[in-house]
């Protein structure tokens, strides 16, 4: 295995495991704020519709982040996790606009992107099996401990 795949996979790593044992479950967009790929206030900005697709204020190429994601989804699937795919939704005036992950909307990349995988566990105890996307006031991007505070989001700001 090539150093910097090996450095990206314990990143990965790292990132998904921390999100797992806070809150039960991971999703890409845990996965790529751990990592420091990606900002709440960018997050922020996409699921207010003033970014037309994540991908546009992910850093990196979109091989390392392609990457990042198959190795986020080899890891869930060796941790044995349930996929649960999550809709990502905005509501505007016109209604509700589904959020768009790549830039090329491709059905399979989105999927991916939506999909959280969740500790067998939690599961069990959900009676539904798809959930809503948590408020953006909720989420939490928490920065790879070894590049050190970034960024911080408090609940209820």
């Amino acid at each position: 295995m090539h150093p910097n795949q090996s450095k990206l996979e314990s990143r990965v790593h790292r990132a998904a495991e921390a999100a797992l044992s806070r809150q039960q479950y991971v999703s890409a967009i845990d996965v790529l704020c751990g990592m420091g790929l990606l900002t709440s206030a960018q997050v922020d900005s996409w699921r207010k519709g003033r970014v037309d697709f994540l991908e546009r204020v992910i850093q990196g190429n979109l091989e390392k982040i392609s990457s990042s994601m198959a190795i986020f989804r080899r890891w869930a699937r060796e941790k044995g996790l349930k996929p649960s795919e999550t809709q990502y939704v905005r509501h505007s005036r016109t209604g509700t606009v589904v959020l768009q992950f790549s830039e090329s909307g491709d059905p399979g990349i989105e999927k991916s992107y939506r999909t959280h995988f969740v500790a067998r566990a939690l599961r069990k105890e959900r009676a539904a099996p798809s959930r809503e996307a948590q408020p953006v006031s909720e989420a939490r991007c928490v920065p790879e401990p070894a590049r050190g505070p970034l960024f911080r989001v408090r609940r209820g700001d």
